[in-house]
């Protein structure tokens, strides 16, 4: 029997590097165990990091102290901010990374933590033992070594608790291509108490970059002036900035696909697990949108030198054959030379109803569960869900209170609140529409809104904490400047003329103005330096904090104002004839799910997977104007 470790975090992925990384840093003796350690961080789907709700979940792990943005950074192959044409709140960063070098510098940096240790296992089962009455986790047992003690176990195994691989009608166990899966592990804990039930995924095919027509596919560059995920990260990314490709597939593409769905083992509903709404196959695409002529395709590089491509958008469980055959009716990818064909994978998830806020077992004391067994989808999800699980692990042995974030503090508070009180019935995966504060929860104030908590988690270090400080108190100082500096007409109307803004009649304060969307405040500043005061060192970051702050002050507080209204309204009632159907502004999840459950109050709906403050809100509106039918007629 090897030495007691105080942690146990099980698996390598995003939720596992994170856990452990947060748990050693607070001290605590961490032992990480993986199947393959030539994977840690894995980038098991698409090489990217972020997007919409994701970015701004990554910029949270960041703010409280984990890696993935630090590693994000280190590795970007092109960066973009996403909705740029939309207003500051729906700001959403996303970036292409090398992804072999993402893996390497994640071991780099878990290899570098003092207090932790890495091996390479199976865990097969947990150890249990009866304490007061009741069943704890002591420990894990894996197939090399045996009996590993612990005095807490963070599960965070992915995909692979039963892991079924399925490539058209060959069918093989595995957590990942060509890795095996975890058999045994869910028997003991439904056995136990723990409720299990099957998701599936997929991924798509990889193909050789030379092997593509570049000429005939649009070019799809990142943002000229780049940008990063880390508030730490003070140089641009040292690797060769890469393009992506867009093409599309087309009535070919599409019958050639339709025409084997007796070869889909989804088609053929040998794969039972529900996959992801919002990453479905292409398979799933043809036939969900069967009015569609087109859907894109993004070729995505996987790393800086090699010629691997990722295809976004096709993702698929297809026979071989079928892949190929579909890839090369696209316009780009005649010759198309498939590297690794996609493939979809069933794998067992755990009710997260059974998990308390901290992520640890309501059923199993001192075992924590975190990422895609959980039920979500997504590397940001999963890092999220773990760096959680591992501070309260350690929290709970130093003696610490726990850390528990609320909905209006965080996408990473809504997506676990989401997750423990209302469950999934299918992957879940984060937008901007799950959070009713998502005015204050953007990507670029994480690091104020999540400043004292992180203080006093203590992964942070001090110089990156005084600076956070530094910064929104210049962030301060500046916006109580601009609501004390008068703008004269004489001073201010040419700019706003050549902004197609109306002119001054009279002076305004200059925070007034910038409540207009067309008056950009370093456009401002540059007509008008005077308005910088003495002895003031402005940042792009510090103006940009300053406007956003000025702008979105008046739209937080009535965001405020109705989430206060909506935590009145959960007994009222929702009339049984009131049809969802007609309810446009009601997301088209949000409707198929409504229809299904036929809640009787707001409270019952509020509580539905997927169901969105948003939607609550057009209920609301709906109910107004809705006439009983016995009246209509």
């Amino acid at each position: 029997m090897e030495r007691s470790r105080e942690i146990i975090v099980i698996g390598g992925g995003h939720a596992g590097c994170e856990a452990a990384l947060a748990a050693a840093t607070l001290g605590v003796n961490t032992l990480l165990i993986t199947t393959d350690i030539t994977k840690l961080g894995v980038m098991s789907c698409n090489p990217s990091i972020g997007g919409i709700g994701k970015g701004q979940i990554v910029r949270e792990i960041d703010a409280l102290g984990g890696f993935t943005g630090q590693c994000t950074d280190q590795t970007t192959l092109q960066f973009r901010m996403l909705n740029r044409s939309k207003g500051a709140a729906m700001h959403s960063p996303r970036a292409q990374c090398d992804r072999d070098l993402f893996s390497l510098n994640w071991r780099a940096k878990l290899e570098a933590t003092p207090n932790l240790s890495i091996i390479q296992d199976t865990i097969e089962e947990l150890l249990l033992d009866t304490h007061h009455g009741k069943v704890q986790c002591v420990g894990v047992r894996s197939k090399l070594r045996g009996e590993l003690p612990a005095q807490r176990v963070i599960l965070t195994a992915g995909t692979f608790l039963n892991g079924l691989i399925h490539v058209g009608m060959y069918h093989t166990p595995g957590g990942r291509i060509d890795e095996s899966a975890v058999p045994r592990l869910t028997d003991q804990l439904v056995a136990h108490g723990i409720r299990s039930a099957r998701f599936k995924t997929g991924t798509s095919p990889r193909i050789d970059l030379r092997t593509i027509n570049l000429d005939v596919c649009r070019i799809q560059a990142g943002d000229e002036e780049g940008g990063c995920f880390s508030y730490s990260t003070t140089s641009p990314t040292p690797l060769p900035q890469r393009p992506c490709y867009i093409t599309e597939t087309n009535p070919r593409t599409h019958e050639i696909l339709r025409s084997n769905l007796d070869r889909s083992p989804l088609f053929q509903h040998i794969i039972q697990g529900r996959g992801p709404r919002y990453c479905p196959s292409v398979e799933d695409k043809i036939h969900i949108f069967a009015d569609k002529p087109s859907h894109p395709i993004f070729l995505e590089p996987e790393n800086s030198e090699g010629n691997t491509i990722y295809i976004n958008g096709f993702s698929t469980s297809l026979p071989y054959d079928v892949q190929e055959a579909g890839l090369h009716s696209i316009q780009g990818l005649e010759e198309a030379h498939i590297i690794r064909p996609g493939y979809a994978i069933e794998y067992d998830y755990f009710d997260p109803l059974q998990l308390e806020h901290t992520l640890a077992s309501k059923v199993i004391p001192q075992l924590y569960i975190a990422g895609q067994l959980n039920g979500t989808t997504g590397y940001e999800e999963a890092a999220a869900q773990g760096l959680l699980a591992g501070i309260n692990a350690a929290h709970a042995l130093m003696g610490k209170a726990p850390i528990i974030l609320r909905r209006s503090e965080a996408y990473i508070g809504v997506m676990i609140d989401d997750l423990v009180t209302k469950g999934v019935d299918e992957p879940y995966r984060m937008f901007t529409s799950r959070a009713e504060h998502r005015l204050s929860l953007r990507q670029d104030n994480a690091d104020e809104r999540l400043y004292s908590l992180a203080q006093a988690i203590g992964l942070r270090s001090a110089t990156a904490l005084e600076s956070t400080r530094e910064k929104y108190e210049k962030v301060t100082l500046f916006s109580t400047h601009l609501s004390q500096s008068s703008l004269t007409p004489e001073s201010i109307n040419a700019y706003l003329t050549a902004q197609n803004s109306t002119p001054l009649p009279q002076a305004i304060k200059a925070h007034k103005l910038l409540l207009r969307p067309e008056v950009k405040l370093d456009a401002l500043l540059s007509h008008l330096p005077t308005l910088i005061p003495n002895d003031f060192t402005l940042s792009s970051e510090i103006i940009h904090s300053t406007e956003t702050r000025i702008k979105y002050a008046s739209y937080i507080e009535k965001e405020e104002q109705e989430s206060e209204q909506t935590l009145k309204i959960d007994t009222i009632h929702i009339p049984d004839t009131l049809d969802y159907s007609t309810i446009e502004s009601i997301s088209i999840e949000g409707r198929q799910k409504l229809r299904q459950h036929r809640p009787k109050t707001l409270g019952e709906a509020k509580h539905i997977p997927g169901i969105k403050p948003s939607d609550l809100k057009a209920i609301l509106i709906a109910m107004r104007s809705f006439v009983p039918r016995e009246t209509k007629e």
